[in-house]
């Protein structure tokens, strides 16, 4: 009787699904070479958005680079596209995790025909995550260090604010851990369903949850500053601005009140405050130096949130095939 060994299905995954495999690798290059050719324009890039003149000064360069306009439209719009492209990576993962690599072989019989061939349920789950999860894992990781690389200094007005939820996604160990937890949620999916179509639909809507939660409450999972003073009314590009607002001279905090924000000068803001009834302006907001932090923080959450995905899947199919 002919046996699968155990040792093999690594590569039974690989051969089997092998159409994904050269998806993923022909996706790796693209953006490699992309993210390339913006590091090679970045130059270019920064000079179309500095200041100039016509003709040139002594201060300020000629504004005659066309090239050098164009190339700044074509890195900010691309890196865009990257960031996105990586930030949603988990979407298109849980789906084939669901459909494809789960659920497909669950529905044709594929999976129950190597349980029959000296493969327990508990391997052959294991080589099913553990194969695409390296290979995924790996795969963001390299995209990601190299998005990091073609944004060079990070120039908010060419690559957006290091917490615009793209941005942050695509620069940091949390798109690893969004792919993980995609992958985790899609083979759960699946083992559900049992069923291609029910997985991948299944697996697409918890993810999209998941992504939409940690956009919204991202600003929580670290504590913020709040400032108060002059400083609340201008504070630093670098800063996410959360919430400001005023107190009143009967103790009032009143937020998301821009009173006296336009004022130029300490006189102005004075007599802004003494008409308006005002003692003080406040405001709260994450620094530059919490991007750490928060990505450390829901890079913990999405593992977490994997290792019990992972888990319950294995729960499940000890349940079903015992």
């Amino acid at each position: 009787m002919s046996t699968l060994p155990v040792r093999g299905l690594p590569w039974t995954v690989l051969r089997l699904h092998r159409s994904a495999v050269v998806l993923w690798g022909a996706a790796l290059l693209a953006a490699t070479v992309t993210l390339v050719w913006m590091y090679a324009i970045g130059d270019d890039a920064r000079a179309g958005i500095r200041a100039c003149a016509t003709p040139a000064t002594d201060t300020l360069p000629l504004c005659s680079a066309v090239d050098a306009i164009t190339a700044d439209t074509i890195y900010a719009d691309t890196i865009a596209v990257v960031s996105t492209a990586v930030s949603y990576l988990m979407l298109p993962v849980a789906a084939w995790a669901g459909g494809a690599l789960i659920g497909r072989e669950l529905e044709t019989g594929t999976a129950q025909l190597d349980w029959t061939q000296s493969v327990t349920p508990a391997r052959w789950l294991a080589a099913r995550l553990t194969v695409p999860a390296a290979l995924l894992a790996g795969g963001t990781a390299a995209a990601v260090l190299l998005n990091v690389w073609a944004r060079q200094d990070g120039n908010p007005n060419l690559v957006g604010d290091w917490y615009d939820p793209d941005v942050f996604v695509s620069t940091g160990p949390v798109a690893v851990a969004h792919v993980l937890a995609g992958l985790a949620l899609g083979a759960l999916a699946g083992l559900l369903t049992r069923k291609t179509l029910p997985a991948v639909g299944l697996a697409l809507a918890a993810t999209l949850v998941l992504h939409n939660l940690l956009d919204w409450y991202r600003t929580s999972l670290w504590p913020t500053v709040t400032t108060t003073g002059r400083a609340a009314l201008d504070l630093p590009r670098s800063a996410q601005d959360l919430e400001h607002g005023v107190v009143t001279s009967a103790g009032e905090r009143i937020g998301n009140n821009t009173a006296c924000v336009g004022s130029d000068s300490l006189a102005d803001i004075q007599r802004c405050k003494s008409s308006s009834g005002l003692t003080d302006f406040w405001a709260t907001y994450h620094p530059r130096s919490h991007f750490w932090p928060l990505q450390f923080m829901e890079t913990g959450l999405l593992l977490a949130l994997a290792a019990a995905a992972t888990t319950a899947a294995f729960g499940l199919l000890r349940r079903r095939t015992a």
